[in-house]
């Protein structure tokens, strides 16, 4: 035979050689869930592995995290009093300003600071933007999300992270922050978000379950493919500095579409459903668990992710299996 593809899989040393695809741990951000309190290290259920952190204990874990090379966090805030208007989003007592301002204090420039910007978690109906009725308003959303965002900014992030789908966020948001001195803040927009049902382990972690209603109104039909695109190129020419498919698993052909048509870095959610069955999965011995995680890793790193969010960063790092 004149064509023996085996040749280059006879062992480990020369399949490692010729892969198409590498990882690298300087892809991965790690993601936090943080909560107002002292020495609070609490398990979520729903998520094994993965703890609400009150700042003191959040210091701790992140020197922990460092240590291993984790040095990029999206920082997600939880327990903040909720109102109609989301008023504690962009407060600068909030729990994420106050803990920007800590781990900068902290660690400085070791870290790389990112937010996530939404409303979802500071609104008493649990939507992503203010309600009318049953209507999320999108225009009146932008002024609060904007707002947010420079509250970050002014505490420390490094880059925010708009995550609620009202159309225009990302020209609003790179707005607000140019006119405050912020023009040095980077965007990471999660500019394909589908309403999946992926997330439901995180809507526990963050508290942000919709009251009534679901999130289709704003968040991306699952079916849609070429909207998926759109959405990211409209993000784009706003003046987003990376992009973002959310989730991962199941959208690998749109993050290879939507990477063929950019030249910004793309970012993937691994997101919360994705991480808890292959957790639940290996704890019942129905799955390896390194080798279903990194093979997910690979599958995102081979569709075209240039930055991979997920869970399973500390276990990849800390057991070494990358």
């Amino acid at each position: 035979m004149k064509h023996r593809p085996r040749r280059l899989r006879k062992n480990d040393i020369i399949r490692s050689m010729v892969a198409e695809t590498r990882l690298a741990k300087d892809m991965f951000i790690y993601p936090y869930f943080v909560t107002k309190g002292k020495k609070i290290k609490s398990p979520i259920e729903a998520m094994p592995g993965v703890y609400h952190f009150s700042i003191d204990e959040l210091v701790k874990d992140v020197e922990k995290s460092l240590q291993l090379g984790i040095n990029k966090l999206l920082l997600f805030g939880v327990g903040e009093t909720k109102s109609k208007q989301a008023k504690g989003s962009h407060s600068k007592k909030s729990i994420i300003a106050t803990a920007l301002r800590r781990l900068k204090a902290e660690f400085g420039t070791d870290l790389y600071l990112i937010t996530d910007v939404c409303l979802c978690a500071y609104t008493t109906h649990g939507h992503c933007g203010v309600l009318a009725g049953d209507q999320v308003l999108n225009d009146p959303s932008l002024e609060i999300l904007s707002k947010m965002a420079v509250a970050h900014a002014e505490a420390g992030a490094d880059m925010v992270a708009p995550s609620d789908m009202m159309d225009g966020r990302v020209a609003s948001i790179r707005e607000a922050l140019d006119e405050q001195g912020q023009s040095d803040i980077g965007i990471l927009s999660y500019s394909t978000k589908f309403a999946s049902a992926y997330y439901g382990p995180f809507r526990e972690a963050a508290d942000s379950s919709p009251q009534k209603g679901d999130r289709k109104g704003y968040q991306m039909d699952i079916r849609n493919a070429n909207e998926a695109l759109k959405e990211s190129l409209i993000d784009e020419e706003e003046g987003a500095d990376m992009l973002m498919v959310k989730p991962a698993l199941a959208y690998l052909d749109v993050i290879q579409n939507i990477k063929s048509h950019t030249l910004l870095p793309l970012a993937c959610y691994n997101v919360s459903g994705e991480y808890s069955m292959v957790k639940m999965a290996a704890k019942h011995g129905l799955v390896n668990e390194q080798q279903l995680v990194m093979e997910n890793m690979y599958a995102f790193a081979r569709a075209g992710a240039d930055v991979i969010i997920s869970y399973h960063t500390k276990d990849i790092l800390e057991q070494k299996w990358m």
